[in-house]
């Protein structure tokens, strides 16, 4: 690389670490202010603290740093134009593509190490960050039963039951079932049924199975029964964030999973699967409309490009948030939800640059 693409590579990548340096400090004063009243009040470890801000800085490093690309590209890109530096550049015969190149490159850059992030490292912060907040700021709260459990375990497997206690791992009114084709063969009912974690077996009560043969049936009774059984009582609803705690490969064999159970919250899974490659790649769509928004010297200075890309980029997370939230709550297509914001900017980016380049 030339001298213009190292000059410019360096205050891009300068300015977005030292953005990110600057806010997440702020990011997690701004929570312990917050939270620690909680953290007080349930006697916290000072060690678990420290690991919750450590997850805490990966994954809203991860979650914001598009808006951190964003502004960092809008501010030196702002300051180049305001000391006629990119009238130099230009006036010297480089192309505006040419100038645009090193850009391209650290965004490049930032968005290889984003997905890594995101399909990797991430997942294990979102897995400390949440169990964090479960575990010691909200173990106080009540966890509500969920009721009318219906659940495929797998081809032939199905599980039913009325009530399920995440606290206690207990179901009542529950019902086991495997099938052999469309033909039930074997079914098994309890009146209650509960996980023992430390001998890792289920206390079925009133514990009734009955087997179906050619002529005739066998029934099995007992009012008590410890037996292994082929599920994890988890699996009778998942906590809702079980999602961001996957890395991309286990993602996709939850959602596959998921899929075939009837989950009522599968599209909430594929929401975030999809979000692992579209947030790397709208770092670039931003990083394009930051140049063509910011390489115009204006005679409101830098004040004036940093106002209009703050209002794109907080139009970018409203269709982002709102559109995921649709996605999360209704029959709407989570792949239309989570790409429309960064197809829509992404003909803007065109549009802008195109008349920059002018």
């Amino acid at each position: 690389m030339k001298i213009l693409d190292w000059y410019i590579l360096k205050r891009y990548l300068g300015t977005f670490f030292t953005m990110i340096l600057l806010f997440i400090p702020i990011g997690i004063i701004v929570d312990l202010s917050e939270k620690i009243d909680n953290i007080l009040k349930n006697d916290v470890p000072f060690d678990a603290v420290v690991g919750y801000y450590l997850d805490f800085t990966v994954y809203f490093a991860n979650l914001l740093f598009p808006l951190f690309v964003f502004l960092s590209v809008i501010w030196f890109t702002s300051k180049l134009a305001n000391k006629t530096e990119i009238i130099a550049f230009l006036s010297s015969g480089v192309s505006f593509w040419r100038f645009l190149r090193p850009y391209l490159i650290g965004a490049v850059i930032i968005c290889v190490a984003a997905l890594a992030m995101g399909l990797f490292l991430a997942p294990k912060a979102s897995k400390g960050f949440n169990e964090f907040k479960h575990n010691h700021l909200h173990k106080t709260k009540k966890v509500q039963e969920t009721r009318n459990v219906y659940r495929q375990i797998s081809d032939s497997v199905f599980l039913y039951a009325t009530n399920f206690k995440p606290i206690q791992k207990s179901a009542t009114n529950f019902t086991l079932e495997y099938f052999d084709g469309n033909k039930l063969i074997t079914k098994i009912s309890a009146r209650n049924i509960t996980y023992n974690e430390k001998d890792s077996i289920y206390e079925l009560k009133d514990y009734v199975k009955r087997t179906i043969l050619e002529n005739e049936d066998i029934i099995e009774k007992a009012k008590k029964k410890d037996t292994i059984l082929p599920f994890n009582i988890d699996e009778f609803t998942p906590v809702s964030y079980v999602a961001e705690t996957l890395n991309y490969t286990e993602l996709s064999k939850f959602i596959e999973k998921e899929s075939k159970r009837g989950s009522s919250d599968i599209n909430r899974y594929k929401v975030v699967a999809y979000k692992r490659w579209s947030i790397p790649i709208s770092a670039f769509i931003l990083t394009v409309i930051g140049v063509a928004v910011s390489s115009m010297k204006r005679r409101g200075g830098m004040g004036v490009n940093l106002a209009v890309g703050i209002s794109l980029a907080f139009v970018f997370i409203f269709f982002d948030k709102v559109l995921g939230t649709i996605a999360n709550q209704s029959d709407f297509p989570p792949l239309i939800a989570v790409w429309f914001p960064n197809v829509s900017f992404g003909i803007l980016a065109i549009y802008l640059l195109y008349n920059a380049r002018r």
